[in-house]
């Protein structure tokens, strides 16, 4: 039997960790990390490395990364040994009359996946460089971090700062939660703005100089989500705020990690150049800012755990990420980082991915919550057919429909700002954390408008058809339809996908040079025998191209003549002559006539300007 890893309890915690974290070795991209902990007790310890993360609500923490550690106890080397069952976990028996053990070790790059390291940049997230003991909530164990930089690095981070040289930091005293809570970006290339004299920050890394040029425009808008976002939510929980945006091509892009007093946005190098991934980006922005409230500071119940070694549990979270990108709709549109246009195709590109989810058939909408547990970083090749985290997507559709409901059910009166003032507001002018069940999420909405939400949610979360999918879409006044061509919006969803996007007509997106990226599960395609990987090459005879196989399914909506197609796969060349006739199919949303635009009232209340 494996030795026991002790449980976390609520004690107190003894002195405090000192966490020096070297990141100067731009080269080799490595961290070298030492770091003293006073010994509670001798005799049997367990030292933990991280494994859960709360961005990722999963053990995607991977333990190879360190290396090298050593470990002392009053200047004598002690042995320590691997959990054979959990590897994350290290065995030592501390000597009697031990007053602190040190440490060291490296936290090594990967070959391949995202970068933490550049040599203009980098970015550190607590988790990969910290020990902790076993036995104890992470709030109670104090630490007290160092980190040395590059020369010629600034930094940026909500943890406050203690004293500060030309490449080196100490931080104020936090304790490991808050810690972990709070990522260091640092860089070469550096502005800060001022967005709210809360304060709110963003700060700002580049690949160079001329990545930091943000349009004036375009800051006066983070400006307006600096004070709308605590204004929806009425509250302001957070000392300060920070966000910390990377643009660069050489770290990763295209994503956020969400935090109480930060956010973490990686964007392209590109960014404050085109308008067009700002347009796509706008919904990122305001989705990692609104999580301080709703996921940071109001937390799922079975999503809280007290260290970073104990299973997370996602049963909410159509509500944590669903929720908070519904609201992320609301704001973006509001404060004009997307029109009202861009907002309505942005919803129907949702309605539609979620229309044309055949995998609802065996996986409902509450089991994809699990999908946090164990598919993060594993391969997804039929997203249709095994609907991975469409809590997201359909969390928006869900909530929406919830908002229009209260609309209904209230005369006007109620809607979900009711919610979010309620939810969010009372008594939250905190940072401590508070945690809320179904029943919470229930109990409130009752509180605006008395109805069955119980019953309501349980037969959405549990639903094997898409017999309640569009009903927001319909409250508000809207349906989804589908045209032969696409909207702008959908032009730069094709962009960010990186192909040519026909998964609602034949079931393909085709990447460059007649790349297939994804097939639709039991689309034409799919039953032409083409699959991902394979390369279209020739249409009806012709060298492949994009528009030529645009033209195709035009010309096949007409002429009710199979599709000729020709593509590669497994070293061979096949032919399929595929027998769809439905020509393009581009996904909008058109107005029903005779309704109230319940949706616009949503986006762009009559007070505003745009």
């Amino acid at each position: 039997m494996a030795q026991p890893i002790p449980a976390p309890r609520d004690l107190p915690f003894q002195g405090q960790i000192q966490l020096k974290v070297d990141a100067t070795d731009t080269a080799h991209k490595i961290f070298r990390v030492r770091q003293t902990i006073p010994v509670q007790k001798s005799g049997a310890m367990v030292l933990l490395y991280p494994e859960w993360e709360t961005g990722s609500h999963s053990a995607t923490q991977q333990v190879a990364p360190l290396a090298g550690l050593i470990i002392h106890a009053d200047g004598r080397r002690l042995d320590w040994r691997r959990d054979e069952v959990q590897p994350h976990a290290f065995h030592i028996t501390v000597p009697a009359g031990a007053r602190e053990l040190a440490l060291e070790f490296q936290h090594l790059p990967a070959a391949t996946g995202p970068k933490l390291m550049s040599r203009d940049m980098l970015i550190l997230p607590w988790q990969k460089v910290v020990l902790y003991p076993a036995g104890w909530f992470i709030h109670n164990i104090g630490v007290q971090a160092e980190l040395a930089m590059p020369e010629g690095f600034q930094f940026a981070t909500s943890l406050e700062t203690a004293q500060a040289s030309a490449n080196h930091v100490s931080f104020k005293p936090a304790n490991l939660e808050e810690l972990v809570d709070a990522p260091v970006y640092a860089g070469r290339y550096y502005k800060r703005i001022e967005l709210d004299a809360t304060p709110v920050r963003l700060n700002i890394f580049g690949d160079n100089a001329a990545a930091l040029e943000l349009p004036l425009e375009l800051i006066a808008k983070f400006k307006t989500l600096a004070t709308a976002v605590p204004q929806l939510f009425r509250s302001r929980h957070y000392r300060h705020f920070d966000f910390l945006m990377s643009l660069s091509d050489v770290l990763p892009s295209g994503g956020g990690v969400e935090h109480q007093e930060s956010t973490e946005i990686n964007v392209s190098a590109n960014y404050a150049h085109d308008v067009g991934e700002q347009v796509l980006m706008a919904n990122l922005l305001a989705h990692e800012f609104i999580h301080s409230w709703n996921g940071r500071t109001r937390q799922p119940a079975d999503l809280w755990t007290p260290n970073l070694n104990l299973p997370m549990r996602g049963s909410l979270l159509w509500v944590y990420e669903g929720q908070t990108e519904f609201w992320a709709h609301v704001i973006s549109t509001r404060q004009g980082l997307r029109s009202l246009q861009q907002s309505l195709d942005a919803l129907a590109v949702d309605a539609s991915l979620m229309s044309n989810r055949p995998g609802r058939a065996w996986k409902s909408l509450q089991d994809s919550t699990i999908d946090a547990v164990y598919m993060p970083a594993k391969p997804v090749n039929w997203r249709d057919w095994q609907r991975r985290e469409d809590y997201y997507a359909e969390g928006v559709l869900l909530w929406l429909d919830v908002d229009m409901l209260l609309r209904e059910l209230s005369s006007g009166r109620k809607s979900m700002l009711d919610f979010a003032a309620v939810f969010f507001g009372a008594e939250q002018n905190t940072r401590t954390i508070s945690t809320y069940t179904f029943d919470d999420v229930c109990k409130t909405l009752n509180r605006i408008a008395p109805y069955d939400w119980a019953t309501y949610f349980k037969q959405r979360l549990q639903a094997h058809d898409d017999r309640y999918l569009l009903d927001g879409l319909k409250r508000g006044g809207y349906r989804l339809i589908y045209t032969d061509a696409p909207s702008a919006y959908f032009t730069l969803h094709e962009a960010d996908l990186g192909g040519m996007d026909l998964s609602t007509s034949l079931g393909l997106v085709v990447g460059k040079k007649g790349a297939i990226k994804s097939v639709a599960w039991e689309s034409p395609a799919f039953k032409a025998g083409i699959s991902l990987g394979a390369r279209l090459v020739a249409v009806a005879g012709q060298p492949y191209t994009d528009d030529l196989l645009k033209q195709a399914l035009r010309e096949a909506a007409v002429s009710k003549q199979p599709i000729a197609l020709s593509f590669e796969a497994d070293g061979d060349t096949h032919e399929a002559s595929i027998p769809y006739f439905g020509s393009l199919r581009y996904p909008r949303l058109e107005r029903i006539p005779g309704t109230h635009d319940r949706l616009r009232d949503l986006l762009l209340p009559a007070s505003s300007t745009q």
